[in-house]
């Protein structure tokens, strides 16, 4: 229930001393973090901001209208990163920056020079591998990705098995088409 997620994070809040970011990411916790809980959290000295996977644009502006100016409202969402941050998030806690990070960071702060349309080309630019990264279980495309470009080796642990062949192609798709290879 929404008072039970309130109840265990501010037993978090209450056992520790350090910054909290609350993680709402409901495809895989099967649980969404209502905007109003986040709002009652928010109020709490230790809990700075959340990362926000819902892919709801919608819940932007209803988070800071109840979270106030200075709570970190971040995206989870690649595909919706930059859209948020146009409707007043914060930043993104990205899977794509993994494999491409100085695409990313030139994306956000494009995005922080308030040069949407140029943010947008950028975007674009990086839509396929926003979705390709997510094509099986991750973090398996991510790591496939980041082995093209010898950052890592492509091992996961289970139950994540590797990527298959169709998987690896599309990721090495979406890397040429981001000219990342």
């Amino acid at each position: 229930s929404q008072d039970g997620l309130f109840a265990h994070f501010k037993a978090i809040h209450d056992a520790v001393d350090i910054p909290i970011v609350i993680y709402n990411v409901p495809g895989r916790t099967v649980v969404d973090i209502a905007v109003e809980t986040v709002g009652r959290l928010s109020k709490l000295a230790n809990i700075v901001g959340i990362k926000d996977a819902s892919g709801d644009l919608s819940r932007v502006h209803r988070h800071r209208e109840l979270c106030g100016e200075e709570f970190m409202l971040l995206s989870g969402d690649d595909g919706t990163g930059a859209d948020f941050c146009v409707l007043g998030g914060t930043g993104c806690i990205s899977v794509t920056a993994n494999a491409a990070p100085q695409s990313n960071a030139r994306l956000y702060a494009t995005l922080r020079q308030g040069n949407v349309a140029a943010a947008r080309a950028l975007d674009e630019k990086l839509a396929l591998l926003h979705k390709t990264l997510f094509i099986e279980p991750s973090p398996a495309p991510a790591k496939y990705a980041c082995s093209l470009l010898g950052h890592c080796a492509e091992d996961v642990r289970l139950p994540i098995i590797p990527c298959s062949p169709a998987a690896k192609e599309a990721v090495r798709a979406a890397m040429a088409r981001a000219e990342l290879l």
